[in-house]
């Protein structure tokens, strides 16, 4: 289990992270999300072990992690600018990733060759985008780490590669207990593999739950109303957003939906619909809804 506790870090006196809570449960697939600037980055890089937090706590399976050889023996990581030494081909990086990694695997390296297509011994600087990013699982998911960490994992990876990618990973969840806590704006993409959501925003996670829970908490009505006859929803009710176009009024309500059906029925309306939200639009209202909505600039 990877636990951040409190966590408060500070640069030139930017509050990066605010008292930074975050469990990362076991053998699952953990996703957290944000606005640019909400402090995802920073806590990917404590949990590393890059960072050593100005207060709090950073614990991975119980221990602080900075300056842990053991527990950071346990955990690999794909940042979004992957690093690799300049002249390095990925022969070359694989026996610096086995000096680090005691669990590294070298029978699936060399299975890895038919998965990933690329030229093991060109220096890694003159491939493309997609295909160092290609190399960076390659050679992290040998490590057979414990925990690994991603940050916006398939940025540059065409749609096949992206499936490949994310099978490969998920076989590990499922096969070896590989706890993966990843970090995208992808959040279509996220919906299909996570079991469990933080929202973070000005260094704080906001809330953090399973991503059932958060889909079962939070419903989107559309009701019809008779001409004239717009009811007023009751207080109780935690109305996030309010819209309409003609007579279709769309609501946007934190509860359950049967909870939240039940409540407005009894205002008798020509038609009531609950629809699920995406994990897009959770994330959206959840930030504050208009306020991170597009808007339209006329110029």
């Amino acid at each position: 289990m990877i636990e951040v506790k409190s966590v408060v870090k500070t640069f030139d006196g930017f509050t990066a992270l605010d008292g930074a809570d975050i469990t990362v449960p076991d053998s699952g697939v953990y996703g957290l999300v944000g606005p640019n600037g909400a402090g995802k980055s920073t806590v990917i890089r404590h949990i590393t072990g890059i960072y050593r937090p100005d207060s709090g706590q950073v614990l991975v399976e119980g221990e602080p992690v900075y300056e842990n050889p053991g527990k950071k023996a346990l955990i690999a990581a794909i940042p979004d600018d992957w690093y690799h030494f300049p002249s390095a081909t990925i022969a070359d990086m694989m026996r610096f990733y086995r000096g680090f990694y005691p669990a590294f695997d070298m029978a699936r390296y060399e299975k890895f060759k038919e998965v990933f297509a690329l030229p093991e011994k060109s220096p890694i600087r003159r491939m493309s985008k997609g295909m160092q990013k290609q190399a960076a699982f390659w050679l992290t998911m040998c490590c057979r780490p414990r925990y690994l960490i991603l940050d916006e994992p398939v940025d540059g990876l065409d749609p096949v590669m992206r499936r490949q990618v994310w099978s490969l990973m998920m076989s590990d969840v499922s096969e070896h207990g590989t706890t993966v806590l990843v970090s995208s704006h992808n959040l279509r993409e996220l919906e299909d593999v996570c079991d469990h959501v933080g929202i973070m925003n000005k260094g704080r996670v906001l809330l953090e739950r399973s991503l059932s829970d958060l889909q079962d908490n939070i419903v989107k009505l559309q009701a019809v109303w008779r001409t004239g006859e717009v009811p007023v929803l009751p207080g109780q009710l935690q109305v996030l957003h309010t819209s309409h176009v003609g007579r279709v009024y769309t609501y946007i309500v934190r509860g359950r939906a049967e909870d939240v059906t039940g409540r407005l029925e009894q205002f008798k309306p020509l038609m009531l619909e609950a629809l699920p939200l995406s994990l897009e639009e959770i994330f959206i209202y959840e930030l504050g809804g208009e306020q991170y909505a597009v808007k339209e600039i006329i110029l």
